[in-house]
């Protein structure tokens, strides 16, 4: 393994750029690969079967392409397919939830937590776990809110429909009294103003996204796969699908600057594109 093997990176859509974003802040001189199984977003609704299978299919084709490490960049995997993939997977794994929720228990201030989530990683009550595991006097109050994820992928980021949406979900977290609430879907920092307003200023918001690309920072040091780097690196977006909300939702990162997307296929257990 060399350092100067790229990191892979893998969301149903684009949501998982709000972790490239964080990694990049870090971990600058790393080279990143990062598909978007546009072709299948939204996770949220699918069941466990098939998204493990959808799961070792992207994993598998970064391996391919030389990742010395693999972020699940993705709450829904994180929590489903990648407690069983993660042992079959030749190089580290990182996911989301276990940086999420080890956060959301440092900072909550009255014990009351709330996540939001699409549905699969709710079922699986994967924060709730994994936070009570580390403070098991916090209570954890979890909501699904299958609507966030295609109004994204839409650039639908503000505006009456959005805040509608994020009352009818939110609400009920409000009336529990949580102090912390969890951004439990990668695709949701982009409408953290909305959730903000409607929680209120008093609610710390938790973005695992952060936490995440620290913890790929700390095992890349610690197996000495970290690139010190001279070059610029380089950053490879692939989508398995449509590719528009790649550009869409990339002008809100500049730091990315995505110019090109390569659409992929799996045809016979064979990426093509």
């Amino acid at each position: 393994m060399e350092r100067a093997q790229p990191v892979g990176v893998f969301d149903s859509g684009v949501g998982g750029l709000t972790v490239v974003k964080e990694i990049i802040k870090r971990l600058p001189c790393e080279n990143i690969i990062y598909i978007g199984d546009t072709a299948n977003v939204p996770y949220g609704g699918k069941p466990p079967q098939e998204l493990i299978r959808l799961g070792k299919n992207i994993i598998d084709f970064l391996i391919n392409q030389g990742a010395k490490a693999v972020v699940a960049a993705c709450n829904t995997s994180s929590s489903v397919s990648i407690p069983i993939l993660r042992d079959m997977c030749p190089v580290p794994v990182i996911d989301v939830i276990v940086p999420g929720a080890a956060n959301a228990a440092a900072v909550t201030r009255n014990g009351r937590v709330g996540v939001i989530a699409t549905e699969a990683t709710v079922k699986t009550g994967a924060y709730t776990r994994h936070i009570k595991a580390l403070s098991p006097g916090i209570s954890v109050y979890e909501v699904a809110c299958p609507r966030f994820v295609p109004l994204v992928e839409q650039g639908v980021l503000e505006g009456d429909e959005v805040e509608e949406v994020a009352n009818e979900y939110l609400q009920p977290l409000r009336r529990q009294g949580v102090d912390t609430l969890v951004i439990g879907c990668t695709h949701y920092p982009f409408l953290i103003p909305v959730i903000q307003k409607v929680m209120g200023k008093g609610v710390r918001l938790v973005d695992p996204a952060e936490e995440t690309a620290s913890r790929l920072r700390a095992t890349l040091l610690e197996r000495g796969l970290d690139n010190p780097g001279t070059t610029s690196p380089q950053y490879r977006f692939f989508a398995t699908g449509s590719s528009e909300s790649f550009f869409r939702v990339g002008k809100l990162l500049p730091e990315i600057d995505i110019r090109k997307v390569t659409t992929l296929k799996l045809e016979r257990g064979i990426w093509e594109g």
